[in-house]
């Protein structure tokens, strides 16, 4: 069966993602586990109590509770996908599923180890027509969700984020003082290469990317005060770009 959408905006409705979650057992963004299990063991601890965000149908929970990580918490949006991995993984003692929206995590403060999302945050991007430039509510979005994951993370907790996004786009989202976390970069895959971020909390920003957060701030103000501007017609077809057809491969 295809799943995948005609447009895809319909990747940020929860709707499509019940229907496709009643009929698809699995599928892995980015590859599976195995490919950045290597990364991961340099920074999650077995013992780490772990939260992945938009969990979906991936093998990955489960194959890390394979590999030992024995206390993870998951979250998705879509009832169905919920329900359905609760019930597959009824056998696994110190695994539960929650149905949540990454913008309001129903955690306390400061109560992961690890934090973990992988092509969660690109999904919430579909709408975008450029990574050169994320709109207003995008950016809100993303904004929201960061600000929940560094109120839930321990001290010394980290955010692992895997995405298809290059440092020159990603970096731009992360880089923020607001979320008292440094940035290390990783990435892994042959032929098409895909990256890992792992933002350490109560860490500084690297004098690298504390330029790059002053940088931006800049050119959030002069953005401000500038009078809207009519696109050029190679702007506009740049725009119809489907950065996002890359996630899959």
């Amino acid at each position: 069966m295809d799943y995948m959408p005609d447009d895809n905006s319909r990747y940020k409705d929860v709707d499509y993602w019940d229907e496709r979650y009643k009929t698809e057992q699995c599928y892995d963004w980015l590859g599976d586990f195995s490919n950045f299990q290597h990364l991961l063991e340099k920074h999650v601890k077995k013992e780490d109590r772990i939260l992945i965000l938009g969990c979906g149908n991936s093998s990955m929970s489960g194959d890390m509770y394979s590999a030992g990580y024995c206390s993870i918490a998951n979250i998705d949006y879509s009832s169905v996908c919920i329900s359905t991995m609760t019930a597959r993984y009824s056998n696994c003692p110190g695994m539960t599923w929650h149905q949540m929206d990454v913008r309001q995590l129903c955690f306390p403060s400061m109560c992961f180890d690890v934090i973990l999302e992988k092509a969660t945050l690109d999904a919430i991007m579909v709408d975008e027509k450029s990574p050169w430039e994320v709109s207003p509510q995008t950016a809100c979005f993303i904004h929201q969700a960061l600000t929940e994951i560094s109120r839930c993370l321990k001290t010394g907790g980290r955010f692992v984020s895997i995405t298809f996004a290059q440092p020159f786009f990603r970096k731009r989202l992360y880089a923020r003082a607001e979320y008292n976390w440094s940035i290390k970069q990783y990435s892994y895959g042959e032929g098409f290469e895909y990256f890992v971020y792992v933002m350490t909390k109560g860490e500084q920003l690297s004098p690298e990317d504390a330029v790059l957060e002053k940088k931006l701030l800049e050119q959030e103000m002069s953005n401000d005060n500038k009078t809207p501007t009519t696109r050029t017609d190679t702007a506009e077809k740049e725009d119809q770009e489907d950065f996002l057809s890359n996630i899959d491969l």
